[in-house]
């Protein structure tokens, strides 16, 4: 049974204003996946805070008419799942991560920030770490020098007896 028109309507709606925040969008042919794979996959898109949904085409193009992502309008045919996300990177990497354990899901492009991907982009942008560990790279850079300088302070502190400042050394030689 089909939607009717405020069904539908309501639907382009509620995909616009996914659209409208996120950064990325990727979509998979799901054609032959069974239930139970893709329960797995929309647990595994929760999680990442994926917005992940089988819509009908007509309805994701006119979902994306007049945004960043109208370009991906010539990539919706056929039976298509569709990642939305805020992160640039979490719905490429949902939907690459599953592919790569189930044949039938079959990666066929998206749009990151208005710029199209072939199914090669959508696999390097997955390819690239997430916020969380971009940070923590980061601060083990900014940590580096400091993290340096103190072990150069410990290692001269041992080199000048055993800990005690270089400064009260020689004072404890002359009352001696």
């Amino acid at each position: 049974m089909g939607l009717n028109r405020n069904e539908k309507q309501a639907v382009v709606e509620e995909i616009s204003a996914k659209v409208s925040t996120a950064q990325t969008i990727a979509l998979a042919e799901y054609r032959g996946i069974e239930v139970g794979q893709m329960t797995q996959l929309r647990a595994k898109a929760r999680a990442q805070g994926v917005y992940l949904r089988v819509l009908k085409n007509t309805l994701a193009r006119r979902a994306v008419e007049n945004t960043q992502f109208s370009a991906l309008a010539s990539d919706m045919t056929g039976p298509l799942i569709y990642a939305i996300s805020d992160d640039a990177v979490a719905a490429a990497k949902v939907l690459s991560d599953f592919a790569k354990g189930n044949d039938k899901l079959v990666v066929k492009g998206g749009n990151y920030a208005g710029k199209q991907l072939d199914k090669a982009g959508v696999t390097a942008l997955a390819n690239i770490p997430s916020r969380e560990v971009l940070i923590s790279q980061l601060l083990g850079v900014m940590q580096a020098p400091v993290s340096a300088f103190a072990r150069a302070l410990a290692a001269l502190a041992e080199k000048n007896g055993g800990g005690a400042p270089a400064e009260e050394a020689p004072a404890e030689a002359a009352q001696a």
